[in-house]
């Protein structure tokens, strides 16, 4: 069994129990309450990279990364150093985050926030937005064709941003079909958690120019992300480097109008 297929049955348990506990009906009823969504495309399409910073405690490869105990002080000195958007890992088992991660960092940011979590559901999607989220993840692999558009269809009906995340050739061959505006190209195989940096040279070249590519995995600096705009990133997402860095702060700044 693959670590995403091992992911994906958590994810289904856990979402089974928050079911149980708040209907639908009752998740949808929050979003009257909640503001807008933020568009991050403007500031993605622009000049010079744009970094994607993440709240990242833990990951299956690396194990524990930070003791995050503030999740919402981490995001604002992101927003500080200018990130276009955060992401917020919200997958319990693996990743130790929650939507209460999310909620703390939406009411300390004016950033668009992303939930990063591996969406399956519709109930995924009007939770991301009931709690604040202007953005959520869909993971080519994790989905069929019929899945992967009836949420892509969904999430932009609820005003969601939707970054549609590729491993491969054929993955993103199913994400340009699909129409997505926004596609990452994740260098880190979740079937097997090896990274492999060449992985978005190889496939940049097969999403069309009017799409906005992300490189995910594998950055750790400057010189990584100014090697992914050369190859055709326009956003950079990033985590463990920035958990890790001793200032956050200037952290994103360094990574971020990269030529």
């Amino acid at each position: 069994m693959s670590v995403l297929v091992e992911i994906v049955a958590g994810v289904r348990e856990d979402l089974a129990a928050r079911e149980a506990t708040t209907p639908l009906a009752d998740v949808r009823a929050a979003l009257a309450d909640v503001d807008a969504p933020r568009d991050p495309m403007p500031a993605f399409r622009g000049p010079g990279s744009s970094v994607i910073a993440e709240v990242k405690r833990k990951s299956p490869s690396k194990g524990d990364l930070a003791e995050i105990t503030d999740p919402a002080g981490l995001a604002s000195a992101y927003q500080r150093g200018g990130a276009a958007a955060i992401s917020v890992l919200t997958e319990q088992r693996r990743f130790n985050g929650s939507l209460d991660d999310l909620r703390a960092v939406r009411a300390a940011v004016e950033t668009p926030i992303l939930r990063k979590d591996f969406i399956v559901t519709s109930y995924q999607l009007v939770e991301a937005r009931a709690a604040g989220a202007d953005m959520a993840l869909l993971i080519v692999a994790a989905l069929d064709d019929d899945d992967l558009r009836r949420l892509h269809d969904e999430a932009r009906e609820l005003g969601l941003t939707v970054l549609v995340e590729v491993h491969d050739e054929p993955e993103t061959e199913r994400a340009v079909a699909l129409g997505a505006e926004l596609i990452g190209v994740n260098a880190r195989n979740l079937k097997t958690l090896a990274v492999d940096n060449d992985t978005f040279g190889r496939l940049a070249p097969l999403v069309p120019d009017d799409r906005v590519l992300v490189a995910e995995s594998g950055i750790s600096g400057p010189d990584d992300v100014e090697r992914f705009v050369r190859e055709g990133a326009q956003v950079v997402l990033v985590g463990e480097a920035l958990v890790r860095d001793g200032d956050a702060e200037a952290a994103v700044r360094a990574m971020t109008g990269v030529e």
